[in-house]
């Protein structure tokens, strides 16, 4: 899932639904490439605004991280971004946030994220059963070390069905 955050001075509120008082403020999402701090909280926003970023919003930037994110929003370079709820955690224990100029205006819905991918040919040139020996390999991964990297406690099946919002 996705934290939306905003200054303090944006004067919106934690919402239980989509903040439709974003608009029109500056927005900043993480880096372009990422599933929680762009490419999903650009479906949210499209999905309850019926528009584009850059047509709801003042201003659109790209930090390049979600610390870089928070901290935009924190210095009120931003009014508003998008961040990924276990960095925000992360940064919050960690002292790097004051609650007191920024704080979180939405969670996203819970949506699927770093699925791994593999070739649809890899039985011709690997020999049968090989992408389902890569999958139990990985869905039975229990090595913290291994998981840790990710950072996922486990992983799970994917379905294409899954990532129809993506």
């Amino acid at each position: 899932k996705t934290y939306f955050i905003a200054h303090e001075s944006s004067e919106l509120e934690l919402s239980e639904s989509f903040p439709t008082g974003i608009q029109g403020k500056t927005f900043t999402f993480g880096s372009k490439g990422s599933t929680s701090g762009r490419l999903m909280p650009e479906f949210f926003i499209r999905e309850n605004l019926g528009k584009t970023p850059e047509e709801a919003f003042d201003r659109v930037g790209y930090s390049g991280n979600h610390s870089k994110t928070i901290q935009l929003v924190q210095s009120k370079a931003f009014e508003v971004g998008a961040v990924n709820y276990k960095v925000w955690k992360k940064d919050i224990e960690a002292g790097k946030v004051n609650p007191d100029s920024v704080k979180i205006i939405w969670e996203t819905p819970g949506y699927f994220d770093y699925n791994w991918s593999i070739r649809g040919d890899v039985d011709s040139q690997y020999g049968n059963g090989f992408l389902k020996k890569v999958q139990t390999t990985i869905i039975n991964l229990t090595d913290e070390d291994i998981l840790s990297q990710f950072p996922r406690e486990s992983f799970i099946e994917a379905t294409n069905e899954m990532f129809n919002p993506i």
